[in-house]
């Protein structure tokens, strides 16, 4: 059995696609604007930062999706509550998914653990006492596995992670984004991926070759030729081996929330870990019925969706304890 949640579907909008799309299409989120900031990384790259202050010693540092970025409406809601409650948040665009193309060959991917934790050091640098990672999606992933991978060795001002709608393992991820009932979803993120190779070509021509390119139709094809080989991957196989996070799971040691909507059309049976969940007293896993892929919306007077004001409710339960 999957643990229960508290999170009730907006009855006219049901059913995984519904849940899905209206909030990545509709849900505008215009309240709040944040100061914009770079900050180089040790191989000569460079990460951009949306920063929401307001003079708290508590930050929240927020991870997006695949093909995302910090203008997502879901990034801003997330900001929003914490940035009502006092809380400062930065939300950081990954390599190449900024307002500008990265400098560097390398560019993203789901186990990039490395640039959080430059963007960690770099919050540490402006004297946070505590900080909460929040990811969604291929964040999530991130988020999980940087948390797993340090254990015990994590700055101690790193409090608690939170990860929604996560591809725990990425391999089952990647062949249920990739069924037939998920066209459009595999259709969109190929498109983009292309479009992004496309201009590293033009700054790298000897190492983003595009032979083929066109033929390619899904993540795992596009994964194995360019985003494991160009991240020091033999293939797909081997980077979703290497990266998915349930791997680390067991090796978190602060307070970590994980909420994965059972309806959620990107994610197989694999990505609902119950018994590596119950095996570390630190995780508290949620299975919602409904919610889609980073959905969970709600109706309220604040605008605050759902999955946000569970990730204040467990923020604040885990700042009291500190």
């Amino acid at each position: 059995m999957h643990p229960k949640s508290t999170y009730k579907p907006i009855p006219f909008i049901k059913g995984k696609h519904l849940e899905t799309i209206i909030p990545g299409v509709l849900r505008k989120q215009k309240k709040i604007t944040p100061v914009k900031k770079e900050i180089k990384t040790p191989d000569g790259d460079f990460l951009e930062l949306d920063w929401y202050k307001n003079g708290s010693t508590t930050l929240v540092i927020l991870s997006h999706g695949l093909e995302g970025s910090s203008d997502k409406a879901y990034i801003k809601g997330m900001a929003k509550i914490f940035l009502d409650n006092e809380i400062d948040a930065l939300a950081w665009n990954y390599r190449g998914c900024g307002s500008k193309m990265n400098d560097q060959p390398k560019l993203y991917h789901s186990g990039a653990t490395y640039d959080l934790k430059t963007v960690v050091e770099h919050a540490l640098e402006q004297s946070y006492e505590k900080i909460i990672l929040i990811g969604f999606s291929l964040g999530g992933n991130i988020t999980l596995k940087y948390v797993g991978e340090n254990g015990t060795n994590i700055p101690k001002q790193v409090i608690a992670s939170i990860a929604f709608s996560t591809p725990v393992d990425l391999d089952a991820g990647c062949t249920q984004i990739s069924e037939p009932g998920n066209w459009m979803y595999s259709k969109r993120f190929i498109l983009k991926l292309k479009k992004k190779l496309r201009l590293k070509n033009k700054q790298f021509p000897d190492i983003f070759k595009l032979n083929g390119l066109d033929e390619i139709n899904d993540i795992r094809t596009f994964d194995d030729i360019y985003t494991g080989p160009i991240h020091g991957y033999t293939g797909a196989d081997d980077y979703y081996s290497r990266c998915s996070s349930i791997r680390f799971l067991k090796s978190i040691t602060i307070p970590t929330l994980l909420v994965n909507a059972k309806n959620d059309p990107f994610l197989p049976e694999e990505c609902y870990p119950d018994e590596l969940a119950a095996q570390n007293p630190n995780i508290t896993f949620e299975a919602p019925a409904h919610g889609g892929h980073i959905g969970f919306m709600a109706i309220n007077r604040q605008g605050y969706y759902w999955s946000e004001k569970r990730a204040f409710e467990f923020a604040t339960e885990v700042l009291r304890s500190h």
